[in-house]
């Protein structure tokens, strides 16, 4: 099984529009011939909902009966009855499917924390739980002949996260200009490097030879900066003093460099974009379950939105372009 590279996009401070921006990149990397798998391993699934009408999900979500979700996965190792099950995958266009969210995988948590340190003993079923997420996420990705693979991940640093990372090739990181975001990546960065270095303490003691792990890379492949309009109670001034201070914060907390010399954003390799907030086409975009950028007359998408469509397409079209960049994949002929 040849091994397809997934990016993470992952920030401990919620809010900050990372599904949506999952979501959308999703689309783009599809709209550009690249064949792309969406997981959404965030329980809350939003990015689930994101992609499916209700009458789908409640098909996939039955109350009784087998989810055709991640969860449903996973659920034999979780019952101490077998391994993973066959993944099964949602097609949502010619060449983009989806992993489905279940708000049922936040039960996985526990049995994730308590087996991690059992693999610094060698139990081979901690191994086999802790690389579930990547198993299936592989086996998704081969069955759809997927080029890449998109992961949305909940706002936190549990369990679930740490098993979903070490999944990861690569990690971007949403961010707002705020205070917020800011403390955010200051646990985040930290964080990630201690799970890198713990899973790459634990591989050698995998006492299956036929089971292969992931390498929990977990590369940082830049931050993407989400442009919120400016509210009112918060100054101009003190906008563009968090907007200042990203690049110095990416680099010390991430990166891990000491007293680094950060460049102004705008020259930052790192940032991978400045995105706008389209206040006046998100909502029409939700009502019609499509991506801004294939927003239509139709849809409502008349006037001064046209204009605004035609940009949401050449910014997440820069944005492909910067991530694929980053995870070092290859330009699609296509």
């Amino acid at each position: 099984m040849n091994h397809v590279p997934v990016i993470a996009f992952f920030n401990n401070k919620g809010g900050v529009g990372k599904t949506s921006l999952v979501y959308h990149l999703a689309w783009m990397f599809a709209d550009q011939g690249y064949n792309t798998l969406a997981a959404d391993l965030d329980p809350q699934a939003n990015l689930t909902a994101a992609f499916l009408d209700d009458d789908r999900l409640e098909q996939i979500w039955p109350i009784n009966g087998h989810p055709k979700t991640i969860y449903g996965c996973i659920q034999p190792l979780l019952k101490g009855v077998g391994d993973i099950s066959s993944a099964y995958t949602e097609d949502i266009d010619i060449n983009l499917g989806l992993l489905p969210g279940d708000l049922a995988l936040a039960r996985f948590e526990d049995e994730l924390s308590s087996q991690w340190p059992l693999c610094m003993d060698g139990k081979e079923r901690a191994f086999r739980v802790m690389s579930a997420f990547w198993r299936v996420i592989q086996q998704a990705a081969s069955q759809r002949q997927a080029q890449l693979v998109l992961m949305d991940l909940g706002p936190n640093l549990g369990a679930i996260n740490r098993a979903a990372l070490i999944a990861a090739d690569y990690v971007a990181v949403p961010l707002a200009p705020d205070l917020f975001s800011l403390q955010g990546l200051r646990n985040l960065g930290p964080t990630l490097r201690d799970w890198r270095k713990e899973w790459q303490e634990r591989l050698p003691r995998n006492p299956a030879s036929d089971l292969t792990l992931p390498a929990g890379q977990m590369s940082p492949a830049g931050y993407i900066v989400m442009q919120h309009s400016v509210r009112l109670d918060r100054p101009v001034r003190a906008y563009d003093r968090w907007m200042g201070r990203i690049p110095y914060e990416y680099r010390q907390a991430v990166m891990g460099e000491e007293n680094p010399q950060a460049p102004d954003m705008s020259q930052d390799p790192y940032c991978l974009m400045l995105l706008k907030h389209y206040r006046s086409l998100m909502p029409m975009a939700q009502e019609a379950h499509k991506p801004m950028f294939h927003l239509k007359p139709a849809d409502g998408a008349i006037g001064s939105h046209v204009k605004a469509v035609e940009a949401a397409y050449f910014d997440f079209k820069n944005l492909s372009h910067q991530i694929r960049k980053a995870a070092g994949l290859e330009e699609n002929p296509a």
